[in-house]
């Protein structure tokens, strides 16, 4: 007697990266049908405990300005250390300064206070510091936690020191709960001290990456009275719109990045300027002698921390994924759905470059057409995702 049980073809599977099916073995019920909760349980990822669940005695805040409803990597690093910091009876409370849409727990806090009335792109430090203070008054913290940025947040948390006679350590880049750490002398000292009622983070000190996740309670804010008007003591000059060639690889916020796969470098060039973005290249296509050398990104170009990057062409090597890894949001555009760049890669459109840009471009025109040029070029960015989409 044959004592086999015959395989379910249709028991639950997986696709992996290569769209294959994997059939996972599991434990079976008596009509010999595949368990959906044990199969469940080995693959779906286990939720995070909560860091904290005692009565909380004292606080630590980090303040951060927003940027479209999210925090960059550098706030959600020195949220992240302030969580790290923390001890049981100590909760977090994370100040946004602008609108913010983003999980707040999942980044470590325990209690969010979002001022939307403040916007990252307008210049209102005496109104931001009353702000803060106003914050620090209601939650007494122990430290005081800001990103040490050239965006607002260092500028508001030296304000701060300074207003309010605190102590200060700034370039932070190593700390724990008793010390903090920064370079000086030109990066060849070592300068360690006591935890300072105000630390100013420098980027990538510390692993945002959590393994616990915060309260995330949302605090309604409301101030007792108007925020007093910086008008007459500081002049907001607004921001400079300036070409985004012009900008330095290493500061652009939008990149976007040719490899060997571009061959019309002129309608890539196009596409970069209609889109705002700046443009880079990958050592393949500066060594075939399209792009200028200072474009080349990579361990043996520049390394760049764009929000927002866009590869055409490009396969991926090592090098070159070394100097994107710090990048917000990658896409690549590659025929190659096995290249590197395509497990660095947040979206990946298998698509032929060329005709990538070309429909991107016409899409664009089509838009300018339609709506005008400024309308065009202030939606390029959310056009440029629809079509790659």
């Amino acid at each position: 007697m044959n004592t086999f049980k015959r395989i379910e073809p249709r028991r639950p599977f997986t696709i992996t990266a290569d769209g294959l099916k994997r059939i996972t073995l599991g434990v079976t019920d008596s009509t010999g049908a595949m368990s959906m909760s044990t199969h469940g349980v080995s693959h779906r990822e286990q939720p995070k405990p909560r860091r904290t669940t005692v009565a909380a005695q004292r606080a630590l805040l980090v303040a951060a300005h927003a940027d479209r409803g999210a925090l960059d990597d550098h706030a959600r690093q020195t949220l992240a250390a302030a969580a790290l910091i923390a001890d049981a009876q100590t909760e977090v409370v994370l100040v946004v300064f602008g609108e913010f849409t983003d999980n707040a727990a999942l980044l470590g806090a325990d209690k969010l206070i979002e001022l939307p009335m403040f916007d990252r792109r307008a210049f209102a430090p005496l109104d931001e510091l009353n702000a803060l203070a106003a914050c620090v008054a209601a939650y007494a913290p122990v430290h005081v936690f800001l990103p040490d940025n050239a965006t607002g947040d260092g500028d508001l948390g030296r304000r701060y020191a300074a207003a309010v006679n605190a102590s200060v350590a700034t370039h932070v880049v190593e700390l724990d709960a008793a010390h903090v750490a920064s370079y000086v002398k030109a990066n060849s000292v070592f300068a360690v001290r006591a935890l300072p009622e105000v630390v100013l983070l420098a980027p990538n000190a510390v692993d945002p990456t959590l393994p616990f996740v915060g309260a995330g309670e949302q605090v309604v804010w409301r101030f007792d009275g108007a925020p007093v008007s910086s008008q007459g003591v500081v002049r907001d000059l607004g921001i400079e719109e300036i070409d985004a060639a012009q900008v330095a690889l290493e500061e652009a916020d939008f990149i976007v990045s040719a490899g060997n796969g571009v061959s019309d470098v002129a309608a890539f060039e196009r596409l970069a300027s209609t889109l705002g973005a700046a443009i880079g290249a990958s050592r393949v296509a500066v060594d075939d002698g399209k792009f200028a050398r200072d474009k080349q990104i990579g361990a043996t170009g520049k390394t760049v921390e764009a929000s927002v990057y866009i590869a055409f062409g490009i396969s991926g090597a090592v090098q070159h994924l070394q100097g994107i890894k710090d990048c917000r949001h990658v896409i690549a555009v590659n025929l190659d759905a096995s290249a590197p760049i395509a497990k660095r890669a947040n979206l990946t459109v298998i698509a032929d470059t060329q005709e990538t840009i070309a429909a991107l471009n016409e899409a664009a025109a089509a838009a300018r057409s339609a709506r005008g040029t400024g309308a065009a070029l202030l939606n390029s960015a959310a056009l440029a995702e629809g079509a790659l989409v």
